[in-house]
């Protein structure tokens, strides 16, 4: 490999020819060799962006050259789309992988992420000079701190970027999955209304409820989820833009941080903001940390519809069976012909992994010594990387699992009839004793709690027969 020579404040570097990025990244590829995980590309994009705008408000302002502003914003704008389009196989996503490859810092790094920041200011400022004509590595005519960092510090930049990065994720991606999930989850809702079936509690027998019922209660919980999405908004769009260094804003003029913001806001879509108060914005992540407890609370809720629903339909012969759950795939390389729950584990995987995520996020929080916090990246790609699998995990189950889900009528009433629990109507006719009784000996002797109670002539056939309608069990009050 070929390699030039850089320099930066502790002197030379040797970094590959082709890099478009600069000593100080380099360093960092030699100093965090750790994980091989790089900081998310909606991460870096967002970066991006935001130097973008910095740009442009630094040009407005006659406080960087026309021609180096102009060649920083292409650069941005370049890279920044190359990075929102790399789908693969084609030759935009070759372009975005190009793109990708160089930004090599583990997400194991310093915590300020001052590596992350100043790769970027490397990279737009080589493909600004080459944009000029001139020579990579050379920092002429373009400078990666005097003129891409201008007015800006890694200690607000980068929390900057994590906001921007996860209220993109939660508007585009998160939200949008949870509603989908939820208009599947709202139709079975419907569609299973007249379904009635055997209730559990203690995963033991209980009364009568309708499969559209038990839905509903699903339903529901993603509509939680979606508000519970939404209330974290509020202190994400929250921007430490301005601080610099400790929240003073030393070297940025004051009046110009708002005026980023408001072309990052328009840029990216997005309700964003100054925080009010800069010195909180730089020292705590708690606006993640609460994010974070909310996709927590999510994927418990998504855990607790994903294992219903694969134990609704397990079986499918010798199990619950109330459910039939799409074939997918085969599920066993011995068992012939065995099918699993894929759908309803993968998801419950992705929840388990987004808990756990959650453990570091709130470490990670805990992390803001004086003025700064310092596990900004391990904050980033975790609070980052949940918002990603939730989405692709929602969307995934609501459409392989959720929207085929059929309901097993003929199974439904099978249990229905043979439930112990059916004499608890019985109960306010015959006593609470009685009733237990009968329900003890139905066990016994294999018999359903109706024929028992016909054999005994506990009470006359119509009116035994309206207490045992199950369907009126499900309507109380009706």
């Amino acid at each position: 490999m070929a390699f030039r020579t850089e320099t930066d404040s502790l002197g030379p570097v040797q970094v590959p020819a082709d890099a478009y990025w600069g000593a100080q990244t380099q360093r960092a590829v030699e100093n965090f060799p750790i994980s091989g995980v790089k900081m998310p590309r909606r991460f870096i994009r967002a970066l991006l962006l935001i130097k973008k705008a910095w740009a442009q408000v630094n040009l407005e302002m006659k406080l960087l050259d026309p021609q180096i502003a102009g060649a920083i914003i292409q650069a941005a704008d370049e890279i920044a789309g190359a990075l929102a389009n790399s789908s693969a196989g084609t030759e935009a996503g070759a372009t975005g992988e190009k793109w990708v490859a160089q930004f090599p810092v583990d997400i194991f790094q310093t915590g300020s992420a001052t590596s992350t920041n100043m790769n970027a200011n490397e990279v737009l400022a080589n493909r600004a000079i080459e944009i000029l004509g001139g020579q990579k590595g050379s920092k002429k005519p373009v400078h990666p701190n005097d003129h891409c960092n201008k007015s800006q510090s890694s200690n607000d930049i980068i929390p900057t970027a994590l906001h921007v990065a996860a209220m993109d994720a939660l508007q585009n991606d998160l939200l949008p999955a949870l509603k989908h999930l939820h208009a599947a989850l709202a139709e079975k809702t419907r569609e299973f209304d007249s379904i009635v079936k055997i209730g559990r509690t203690h995963l033991m027998d209980a009364v009568p409820l309708r499969l559209g019922q038990e839905f509903s209660g699903y339903a529901s919980q993603l509509e939680h989820a979606i508000a519970r999405a939404e209330a974290i908004k509020p202190h994400l769009s929250e921007l430490a833009l301005g601080g610099t260094a400790v929240g003073t804003g030393l070297n940025a003029d004051p009046a110009l941080p708002p005026i980023v913001i408001a072309k990052l806001s328009a840029e990216m879509k997005l309700p964003l903001r100054q925080a009010p108060n800069l010195f909180e914005a730089l020292a705590a992540r708690d606006a993640a940390v609460e994010a974070s407890g909310a996709l927590k609370t999510i994927a418990c809720s998504l855990t607790k519809i994903a294992n219903d629903i694969r134990l609704l339909g397990s079986g499918p012969r010798c199990g619950i069976g109330e459910l039939l759950l799409p074939d997918l795939q085969p599920g066993s390389s011995i068992m012939p012909g065995k099918v699993n729950p894929v759908m309803p584990e993968m998801l419950t995987m992705v929840c388990a992994q987004v808990i756990g995520a959650d453990a570091a996020i709130t470490v990670g929080g805990m992390q803001g010594h004086f003025e700064l916090n310092v596990f900004k990246p391990l904050i980033a790609h975790n609070l980052l990387f949940s918002m990603q699998i939730l989405s692709n995990g929602c969307r995934a189950f609501a459409d392989k699992c959720v929207k085929g889900l059929q309901a097993n009528k003929d199974r439904c009433e099978e249990l229905i009839e043979k439930s112990l629990m059916m004499c608890t109507a019985l109960a306010p006719k015959i006593g609470y004793d009685a009733a237990a009784k009968l329900a003890q000996e139905a066990y016994k002797t294999g018999k359903t709690v109706r024929q028992l109670a016909e054999e005994k002539n506990l009470l006359p056939k119509d009116e035994l027969n309206q207490l045992l309608d199950a369907r009126k069990m499900t309507e109380p009050g009706a």
